[in-house]
């Protein structure tokens, strides 16, 4: 599976844990090197690539004096924040070795669950790789609280991955897979080369976080897994210690795959479908209705009224006459603005608002049949 999926990996979203960059609490350049180099030959093979990277706290821990990893949230953002500054330094730094740019994006969860953030940094990231920049991620954890963190870089990358519609996802770590039991623990622990479905039976399998100064364990890889499956993008656990680990996995070194079953786009769906909570309600004529249910877009023609007040992108209902739900989709257009247009062709829309933006106020690919 992986010389497969690796080879018709088109863009590529590769998460290194703290414990895979680092050693005595400092970057190991060496490890650091040998990871762009990786990263910068795919991108020569003409490959998108996106970091995310951990280690800003562990990076921070020297330049402090402090003696291990803070435990205490405002010490932990301090250390982030001195941190996180080096870390980028040395990216960008080796990545220049090859004559590529960086890009650094820091985001919270708080960011991927308000629509308007999630479809800004979409763009960012969308825009960067468009350049052929190497955009390289971390959580913000100098502004990041208990309440909105993500708590571990797995995660994070899953989401990210699913935001960008990446084809694969590999998440290098202090473990080569999923294992039947803990391997440190049980010597009769095999590994399991593919996974397709997780089952309670697999998510049993998953262990405690590993000493050190990693914060994820295969706890939060499998949710990792869960999201990145979700949206369509196949996912990969090994082994990140070694110098070469992208070219390990090329060459079949031990790894656990988990191959979803829908695709980017069916998986997105879905998610406008359950994962978003609707801000709004578009009431439509039968005819809209009908239109809706062939396949089409939802055009301000066929809006009979509004309901609530959201900005443009964020997920509402759309009512059929009588007060079914027809459908869920994001808005390309405010509340406000679609009160203006609601009725007319999407021809005098210009006219109008005074500009011209799409000609469907929810588009097929952005709209879901629920109903």
């Amino acid at each position: 599976m992986s010389r497969e999926a690796i080879a018709a990996a088109q863009r590529v979203v590769v998460k290194v844990g703290s414990s895979s960059l680092t050693g005595r609490g400092r970057i190991d350049p060496a490890r650091l090197d040998a990871l762009v180099d990786a990263l910068a030959q795919r991108r020569a093979d003409g490959r998108q690539v996106l970091l995310v990277s951990s280690g800003a706290i562990a990076a921070g821990i020297a330049p402090l004096q402090l003696r291990a990893r803070p435990r205490d949230l405002a010490t932990q953002q301090a250390a982030a924040s001195v941190g996180q500054l080096l870390l980028a330094e040395r990216y960008a730094a080796s990545f220049a070795r090859h004559g590529l740019t960086v890009g650094q994006v820091l985001l919270t969860a708080d960011d991927l669950h308000r629509r308007g953030h999630y479809s800004n940094a979409s763009r960012t990231l969308e825009r960067l790789l468009a350049l052929g920049v190497i955009p390289i991620v971390n959580e913000n954890d100098t502004v990041a609280t208990h309440e909105i963190r993500f708590g571990d870089n797995d995660r994070l990358a899953a989401r990210v991955a699913a935001m960008i519609s990446a084809d694969t996802l590999v998440l290098l770590s202090d473990i080569d897979g999923l294992y039947t039991a803990d391997p440190r623990k049980d010597a009769a622990a095999r590994l399991i080369p593919e996974v397709r479905e997780l089952t309670p039976e697999i998510e049993a399998m998953a262990g405690d976080a590993l000493p050190g100064y990693s914060s994820g364990g295969m706890v939060t890889k499998l949710a990792a897994a869960r999201i990145a499956m979700k949206a369509g993008c196949r996912m990969v656990i090994a082994k990140g210690n070694g110098l070469h680990p992208l070219t390990a996995i090329e060459s079949g070194a031990a790894a656990t795959w988990f191959i979803p079953s829908a695709e980017p786009l069916t998986a997105r769906k879905s998610w406008i479908a359950g994962a978003l909570n609707p801000v709004g309600v578009l009431n439509v004529d039968d005819g809209a209705a009908q239109a809706l249910k062939r396949g089409k877009s939802l055009l301000p023609a066929g809006i009979t009224a509004v309901d609530g007040e959201f900005e443009r992108g964020d997920a509402v209902i759309v009512r059929a006459r009588g007060g079914g739900e027809t459908a869920r989709g994001l808005t390309a257009y405010s509340s406000a603005d679609i009160r203006r247009i609601a009725g007319h062709k999407s021809s005098e829309i210009a006219a109008i608002l005074g500009y011209r933006g799409r000609d469907e106020v929810i588009h097929r690919d952005d709209l879901v049949l629920t109903g």
